[in-house]
């Protein structure tokens, strides 16, 4: 895997307010965010993206859902509806090579990512 912002970020060369970290995982405001909430949760684990993931890493892509719903939560915006995005590969949009969750909400949101 080649090294990227997100590597940075979990080795701490980049400096970055995290809302939530343990051993496995990270989660932190977007910096360029599309909605009023928008955050970023990531395994420390070097994973590219779903599509080249092991099957044993099922565990801790399903732990980043659960910590995305409790982050959601916790920012009050669970009642009124939030999405959740993987981007997979170039055509899919990703465009850093380490797979991450993006928690989108705070708005009324379109068909797209976009607040309508």
């Amino acid at each position: 895997m080649e090294d990227n912002i997100f590597l940075k970020i979990i080795r701490k060369e980049v400096p970055k307010d995290f809302i939530y970290e343990d051993d496995e995982i990270l989660a932190f405001y977007d910096i360029h965010p599309l909605a009023p909430v928008h955050v970023l949760i990531i395994p420390k684990k070097p994973i590219i993206n779903i599509a080249t993931m092991e099957d044993e890493d099922a565990v801790l892509v399903g732990k980043m859902f659960l910590i995305a719903r409790n982050i959601a939560r916790d920012l009050n915006i669970s009642e009124k509806g939030y999405k959740l995005l993987i981007r997979v590969g170039r055509d899919g949009g990703q465009e850093v090579p380490h797979l991450h969750l993006h928690l989108i909400g705070g708005v009324r949101l379109g068909d797209n990512i976009r607040p309508e």
